[in-house]
């Protein structure tokens, strides 16, 4: 069946439809991934957004039971070259137009992805539709102009009520602001006692579960668009050690008083390569955002900028003077991609190991 996207600007690519065959709107973006359109799927940061790959053939392995970053997708759509309809993996369970029918999700095949990624390139995202060849283009376009996209995705995705994921090591509090199952994973696997709560979860009602560490998840959407969160923040800035990821990076960046801005067309891939102002080193990276933290506005702050990307120079992550305290952009638990910044997770470790050493020896003198 033949479906076409219509952009914001008047653009329109004419395909095959795949999938559901629903009409979906969101925000058009780009993934630069060769590979993990699962993961890519799966991840509740790309909630209420339609996910163009630039890679031509996207399902060639299938989709397994193993490799979600959670259970229910929040994608509104998928563009590729190339949808394949025969994968072939010893682990696929489902074709990608299988999975997408059952979760009703929209996708559209045959169009040319490297003139729409010139477009947003170009134009920076874009609301687009996919829908049937049948619609008439000037009433959608006329409802695109007209719709306002949504401000409420954090709350879509996260939580709504705290759980145990339970270890025999280390406490650490949670924050699912729409949280990649990766990120658990790597605690899990450290042998953390975690505890997940929602991201309107206030500050005393995280102290009060007597966390050794607390950690800010990644999700979608404009970090502004939590106020509640950025409270929170500053209510355990200091009292506990503090990791956070991508959206939790501009949040945490929020509550020391710096600023955010929406970026052209974002970050989106699992090859953006990061230094590390300290060692020097590069490490390549996956990272899914449309946000990022303004440099300027640093420095009237008690941050120092620690990662900065290579392709454009913004912030990539960010540590507190004077608190246990620090912050990254993109991701190191992958989820696809490299996992050249895993050892942030041990660095976490390492942070609250201090405090309780800091902490005993200070008890000792009282």
């Amino acid at each position: 069946m033949n479906k076409q996207l219509i952009l914001e600007n008047g653009t329109i690519f004419v395909g095959e439809g795949f999938g559901s065959q629903e009409k979906t709107i969101g925000e058009v973006v780009f993934n630069t991934g060769m590979t993990g359109y699962q993961e890519i799927l799966s991840d509740p940061s790309y909630c209420g957004q339609i996910v163009t790959f630039t890679y031509p053939l996207i399902g060639n392995y299938g989709i397994n039971r193993d490799d979600f970053e959670s259970i229910n997708p929040a994608v509104k759509g998928f563009v590729v070259k190339e949808a394949a309809e025969l994968p072939s993996n010893w682990r696929s369970e489902f074709t990608l137009d299988e999975y997408l029918r059952f979760k009703k999700i929209p996708g559209i095949s045959g169009i040319d992805t490297r003139k729409l990624t010139r477009i947003i390139r170009e134009y920076g995202t874009l609301k687009g539709a996919i829908c049937d060849i049948s619609e008439d283009a000037q009433q959608v376009l006329s409802q695109l102009h007209s719709s306002v996209l949504p401000i409420d995705q954090v709350s879509q995705v996260s939580t709504m009520n705290p759980y145990p994921s339970p270890g025999r090591g280390k406490r650490v509090v949670l924050v699912d602001f729409g949280m990649k199952h990766g990120i658990l994973r790597e605690l899990n696997r450290r042998d953390c006692d975690v505890v997940v709560v929602p991201y309107s979860t206030s500050a005393e009602e995280i102290l009060h579960l007597r966390p050794d560490g607390i950690m800010l998840s990644n999700g979608p959407g404009d970090p502004k668009d939590v106020p509640e969160a950025i409270e929170m923040i500053k209510g355990i800035l200091g009292k506990v050690p503090l990791f956070g990821i991508c959206l939790g990076h501009q949040l945490f960046a929020l509550a020391c008083g710096a600023d955010t801005s929406k970026m052209k067309f974002g970050h989106r891939g699992s090859n953006h390569p990061v230094k590390n102002l300290r060692t020097g080193k590069i490490a390549i990276t996956a990272q899914n955002h449309g946000y990022a933290v303004e440099r300027e506005s640093i420095g009237s702050t008690e941050l120092e900028i620690t990662h900065i990307a290579l392709n454009d120079d913004s912030v990539e992550g960010l540590q507190h003077k004077e608190f246990p305290a620090f912050t990254v952009q993109y991701h190191p638990e992958a989820s696809p991609g490299p996992e050249d910044a895993n050892g942030l997770f041990d660095q976490f470790m390492n942070l609250i190991d201090s405090k309780k050493e800091e902490a005993a020896g200070y008890a000792k003198t009282y």
